[in-house]
């Protein structure tokens, strides 16, 4: 359904090293930095794009959003949330563990802040 995911951040340096980080946690590759200063990352499919904003005004993060990204355990999780409170992150809502989702199914997650204030969380779904 999607192309790419864009997330503003005012400091790309702060942003580059955030997800460097915690991407690296779910096995994903260093970011590549274009022309216009705009990081890529891509991943089983998936690309993730951070920029400073095209309108010249301050990023913000969007109020009721969050982006999640899928991690093959729960250790890989925790070694996510790690290397974001590591890399500038904030940690917010519960502490990680398992959640209850709609239809029954449980998930094992964890939720950050980047240093942009953008609202992400790491995802495993749990059998059983």
């Amino acid at each position: 359904m999607f192309t790419h995911v864009m997330l503003g951040a005012d400091d790309i340096d702060a942003a580059k090293a955030f997800y460097d980080a915690t991407l690296a946690a779910l096995g994903g590759p260093e970011g590549v930095v274009d022309e216009r200063g705009r990081v890529h990352y891509t991943h089983d499919g998936g690309r993730l794009m951070i920029t400073r904003p095209i309108n010249g005004q301050p990023a913000s993060c969007a109020n009721g959003s969050t982006i999640g990204f899928h991690a093959k355990s729960p250790e890989i999780v925790d070694a996510w949330q790690a290397a974001g409170l590591a890399h500038g992150g904030t940690a917010i809502e519960d502490p990680p563990g398992i959640r209850e989702a709609t239809g029954g199914r449980k998930l094992y997650l964890a939720y950050l802040r980047d240093p942009a204030g953008n609202k992400i969380c790491a995802v495993h779904p749990v059998r059983g």
